[in-house]
Order: structure tokens, then sequence, then C-alpha cells
């Protein structure tokens, strides 16, 4: 094919130039230009790119198959998967899920097909956004090693990948940066005068620049870029105080993205502190689910389902109330409604917790599944009707308010069975005892009948 004729995406990604050729442009973002060029140059995932680690030695002897990197963003997917194919001296082609199509993934494996000897790695960014019908299509190219699929997601590939395809490849799940790990990035970037700040001569200490990663939630490409944006906004030589931080914080986004792995990772901490009873947890993820735009009837209704499954009848009161809630947030919007799920937050994190719903009903269906399915015995069916009252429905029914304490000694169940088993805390105590009184007298009656 004649270089004029080749796709865009083949002119330009064919080989990764060499530790000597990259030159960063002016225009490009502090993150791209100080992106690592070798493996052992990525910080913060010593736990894959350390020395004798799986990853570095398949990378040293270049006999890797397709790989998935999973985790936040800026915490160096892209990285790792060009300084591999830098390393491997390897074709790579790099598309994004999001802008890509069936018809450019065809010409790309076409391409490499007739180009073995080019060993290409195919870096595709937001894997998780192909269909299933792209994600199929990858599949013998990547069974033949026609490619090496490299995909980097945010979401979690047990979800979002296609079985085939994940069952092909090696996972790596990627972690957010430390703080410390982001602000020596940062430092280097200010000294560094090829790549970094260092033509602008401004300095930091190492708490400010601490400071800074901190706000950028373990994104190292958000505090590059930030950095740069507060370097270019002062006098060249000048010192980075925490004035400027202050700046920055006071326009701080809370990542959270609430059809991603953030929103079901931040809600499940948000329950298990509730039930856990920790006010202070509980609040901490509620306020972190506001901040970042949760949509606030999402945790009424999770607030209602722990007011059943985890408090139930230790607390009476904790349904009423929060069924309350979701409904004043309905009526009275944000960001007012804020006030009633904090105060239904912490209601339902400082009451006692009773689970014995739960378990009376999964015990109530797993009986149900296991055993034969008991008849309504003839006493308890319902008598309206001719045909019914002929059938004898209803007949012996003893009216429990003819009885003290509203027991008639009855059974309701052809064969009596033991579902509901209260705990001896807080209001459910009262109900244990309550329980016990009626069993009691519930012998008492069938023993002076027999």
């Amino acid at each position: 094919m004649p270089a004029d004729d080749q796709p865009e995406f083949f002119r330009d990604e064919i080989l990764p130039p060499s530790d000597s050729q990259r030159k960063p442009t002016a225009n490009q973002p502090l993150a791209a230009r100080m992106r690592p060029r070798r493996l052992n140059e990525v910080v913060g995932q010593e736990h894959i790119t350390g020395e004798g680690n799986l990853l570095p030695r398949l990378a040293e002897q270049n006999r890797f198959g397709s790989l998935i990197f999973y985790g936040p963003p800026g915490c160096g997917k892209t990285s790792m998967a060009e300084a591999i194919a830098a390393e491997t001296k390897s074709r790579f082609v790099r598309i994004n899920a999001v802008m890509s199509n069936v018809a450019e993934l065809r010409e790309i494996l076409s391409i490499a097909r007739r180009r073995p000897e080019a060993g290409t790695i195919l870096f595709i960014d937001e894997l998780h956004r192909f269909n299933k019908s792209q994600q199929d299509l990858l599949l013998p190219d990547v069974e033949e090693g026609t490619v090496r699929m490299i995909g980097a997601t945010t979401h979690n590939p047990g979800f979002y990948v296609n079985p085939p395809l994940l069952s092909r490849s090696h996972l790596f799940r990627l972690e957010p940066l430390a703080p410390p790990a982001i602000a020596g990035v940062m430092a280097a970037a200010l000294t560094d005068k090829e790549r970094g700040l260092g033509s602008r001569k401004c300095s930091a200490d190492e708490k400010v620049l601490v400071d800074l990663a901190m706000l950028c939630d373990g994104d190292l490409r958000r505090a590059l870029n930030a950095l740069e944006v507060i370097v270019f906004s002062l006098e060249e030589s000048s010192s980075i105080t925490t004035a400027e931080i202050e700046v920055f914080a006071r326009e701080r986004r809370i990542r959270y993205d609430a059809d991603e792995d953030e929103h079901y990772d931040t809600i499940s901490a948000f329950i298990k502190s509730c039930r856990g009873s920790d006010p202070d947890a509980a609040m901490y993820w509620l306020a972190k689910m506001l901040v970042g735009g949760e949509d606030p009837r999402f945790i009424a209704r999770r607030l209602v389902i722990l007011a059943s499954e985890d408090v139930g009848l230790a607390d009476p009161m904790a349904l009423p109330l929060t069924v309350a809630a979701h409904h004043a947030v309905d009526f009275i919007g944000m960001p007012e409604a804020e006030y009633t799920l904090a105060h239904a937050t912490l209601y339902i994190a400082t009451t006692p917790k009773s689970n014995s719903a739960a378990i009376a009903l999964s015990a109530s269906k797993q009986v149900l599944q296991k055993s034969t399915v008991q008849a309504v015995p003839l006493p308890m069916r319902d008598k309206s009707g001719k045909a019914s009252k002929d059938n004898n429905h209803g007949k012996g029914y003893r009216y429990s308010h003819d009885y003290p304490e509203n027991i008639s000694g009855q059974d309701y169940l052809g064969k009596p069975l033991s579902l509901y088993t209260p705990k001896s805390i807080a209001w459910e105590a009262k109900i244990a005892e309550r329980l016990a009184r009626w069993q009691h007298l519930k012998a008492e009656i069938k023993e002076s009948r027999s």
C-alpha cells in the first residue's frame, strides 16, 4: 500500500519512537509530555511493574499475549501500554472504543495480518465501550496472535468484557496513585527542562505538592495538568504556595461517575457503614455521593431498603422515617433535601440493627423450594361463596379476638414451621418475650383440649 494511501491510524502509529526520537511539543499537555518512556518509570504500580513481577518479565522476553489494564483514570494504563510497545519495538496502533467502529477495526486487523513481522500491539482505550460484536470481531486475530490487544478500562472487565475475550487476556488491576508518588512526579516535572516546566524555574515545597496530589484523587494526569495551570498563572521563578493550592481546592471536582464502578463502590461503602453502625463513615460516603452528583432519590431508596433489611423490628420507626425521607426528597428537591438524607442516614446508622426479617424471608423461600408446597388448611381457607361453604372452607376456624391475648391455640400451617427468630435487642427483645409467652399459652390451650 503506498504511503499516501495508508489510513491515518497506520501512518501515525507504525512504531513508537525511541527515547531519543520522542520530542515533546509545546502544545501537548504536561501529562502527555511527562508520560513514562519505559515500564520501570511508571510510578505507583509496583505490585505490577516491580522487579521480578510477571509483567516486566513478559515484556522483557516479548512473550506476552493480550492484556487488559483495569483501574481508575490517571493511574498509568496508557503509559504502561506505550512503554511495553516501545520496549518490545512493536508496531503500536491506538484506538478509542468510543470513536472507533467495525470498519476501522476490520482495516486495522487486515493490515496486521499482512504485516505479521511488525508484531502489532492494538491498544484499545475504554475497551468497555466496545459492544459484543466488536469484541467478538477481535477474537480470531487475538487467538491467532495476529495482534496482541492491550485494553484499558475504568470498568470492571467481568461485567463489560465478553467472557471469550476475557479468557484470552491477562488481567492487571491498577490502583489509584498515592499522593507521595504523584508529588514525586510533579517535583520532577518542575525541574525537567526538556519535557516538563523547568524553563519556568518555579519551585514548591514537598508538602505543597503532596497537598495538591491529595486533591487529585490518585489521578496523575489531573495532578500534572493542574500543576501546569498553576505554574503558568505565576511569574517565572515563583514559588508555589498553599495560597495557589487553596484556589485549586475551591474549584475541585470529586471523581464520581454515576454509571461506573465508583458509583457501585461508594454506595456499597455507604450501605456497609450504615449497617455497621458507623455514623461518621456513613456521613462521609453520603457527602461524597452528594458532591459527586448522585441522584438523591437513589440514596433515599437505599435507606428505605436498609430500614427493612438491616434494622427491621429492632426499630419499627426506621421504615416510616426513611419512607418519609424519600417523599421529602421528591417534594423538597436539592440542595435542601441533603438535610433530609443526612437526617435519615444518621438515624439508620445509630439505631439498633436486626436482619431477622431478611433471614425469615430467605428461610421461607428455601422451604418452598426444597419441600412440597403445603395446602392451605380447611379452617384457614376463604369461605366466601356457595362452593366454598359446600366444601367446608373455613369450618373449624377460631376467631382470635374471642380468646385471651388473641391466642386461640390454632395452627395456621398444616405442618408447623419455625422460620422467624427474633433478636434479643431493642424493640425486638420485647417481641421475643411476647412470642415466648404466646407459645406457652398456645401449648396450654392445646393441652386443655386434648
